[in-house]
């Protein structure tokens, strides 16, 4: 039988992720982490600060981080749109397409409901699932971050919300009013929820099962790799 040290000789670290990746992850989850928290308590005030009246102005200060981290958040997401096209690194917009791989797509699905025993093939950065995921949390944010403006902007008529206002007003109408975006803004915040989980649990599951360093990865941006004879 094999000890463990011998069992990581067989491995070799590989340098998976890059440094604007990592931050872009990291600053991404911290956004949508204090998004998610001042969005809840926007939508349903949990709880009053003791003192004067005149002296509260909680509701007004979660209103203004929420606007700050929904411009942070609009930022990550143009600047991964920049980084998918125009950077000069791996994870550019082609491992993106790995879910169009539709025979490793099933293998893949059989992998992780555990019908199988064959690991799927990464010939993309990202497997088919993965990458499919990562398409939706990318399509879910640019929808909150329009809901988002349309929902600041109501009632602007100056200054930069103003302009995203009176753009994307025919868009409010089209979605039945303010009350409707305000709907759909809250639906994609539990779907936000639930990729988080979702998220966390594979990628912990990941790193248990194939033992390749996948969470700290995000860290330091090494993997370990089995060697191949």
């Amino acid at each position: 039988m094999e000890n463990k040290d011998t069992a990581m000789e067989k491995r070799i670290p590989v340098r998976e992720w890059t440094v604007p990746i990592r931050v872009h992850h990291w600053a991404m989850a911290i956004s949508i982490f204090f998004l998610i928290v001042t969005g809840w308590y926007i939508a349903d005030p949990f709880g009053v600060s003791s003192g004067e009246t005149v002296h509260k102005f909680l509701m007004g200060e979660m209103r203004y981080y929420h606007l700050l981290f929904g411009i942070i958040l609009t930022m990550l997401f143009v600047w991964r749109m920049y980084m998918g096209f125009f950077a000069r690194f791996h994870a550019n917009w082609k491992n993106f397409l790995a879910f169009t791989d539709w025979k490793n797509f099933v293998k893949q699905i059989k992998f992780y409901l555990l019908v199988s025993n064959e690991r799927p093939e990464h010939v993309y950065l990202y497997g088919p699932l993965q990458a499919l995921s990562y398409i939706g949390l990318f399509v879910m944010i640019f929808f909150i971050v329009i809901t988002g403006l349309i929902l600041t902007g109501a009632g602007y008529d100056h200054g930069l919300l103003g302009l995203a206002a009176w753009i994307l007003t025919p868009l409010e109408r089209l979605m039945g009013g303010l009350a409707v975006v305000r709907y759909v803004h809250h639906i994609l915040t539990w779907l936000f929820v639930l990729f988080i989980i979702v998220h966390i649990y594979m990628a912990f599951w990941y790193d248990i099962v194939f033992k390749e360093g996948t969470v700290s990865s995000m860290i330091n941006g090494v993997v370990f790799k089995a060697k191949e004879h």
